[in-house]
């Protein structure tokens, strides 16, 4: 075997050897961006059944307030219906609204004493939010996750082996800010 035939199987090899390489890196990144949607799935499925319980402890006491009942439950089907179609805009609109519709509850739940002193409406009010909280951690590490795929997707020499093999970008999950004041006074108007 002559040298030059050496040298070029070995570049050869080399160059498949850091292809490979490259591979496995994107389907770490891949499955990263997979698991961390999963987490968020979980809290979305835990806060999607904790909904209906919060809803009907307040029916007991808000009966002025079916409006804003309402929209939770209607913003709560929003989510799930777009998590189901496995939509992240549509999702991101959804949760938005529910976020909006959760803040609009608790802020209405104020007016009602009887109601802020049960124990259900308590427990499920402390619990929701710590599955807010809880989302937004999970959404962060998602959205980070996302951000990394995306890059690698990009850059080369990532870029060649990503096309080869089909590789795709995925979308931020993003929420507008929902946790902003709630103005009271316009919700008694």
């Amino acid at each position: 075997m002559s040298l030059t035939l050496i040298i070029i199987l070995a570049v050869l090899v080399v160059l498949a050897l850091y292809a490979t390489a490259i591979y496995n890196n994107l389907v770490r990144l891949k499955h990263s961006v997979a698991k961390a949607w999963s987490n968020i799935d979980v809290s979305l499925k835990q806060r999607h059944d904790e909904l209906p319980k919060l809803v009907a402890v307040c029916k007991e006491y808000m009966q002025f307030e079916q409006a804003t009942l309402e929209r939770v439950v209607r913003a709560r089907g929003e989510v799930f219906s777009a998590q189901k179609r496995g939509d992240l805009r549509g999702l991101g609109n959804a949760e938005t609204a529910l976020r909006a519709g959760l803040g609009q509850l608790f802020a209405l739940a104020e007016n009602y004493p009887d109601l802020k002193a049960n124990q259900s409406f308590q427990q499920l009010s402390e619990r929701i939010s710590q599955l807010e909280d809880t989302i937004a951690d999970r959404r962060e590490l998602y959205n980070e996750s996302a951000n990394l795929n995306n890059i690698r997707l990009q850059q080369i020499p990532d870029l060649f082996v990503a096309r080869l093999f089909a590789f795709q970008p995925v979308d931020l999950l993003e929420f507008k800010d929902a946790r902003q004041d709630i103005d009271i006074a316009r919700l008694f108007a």
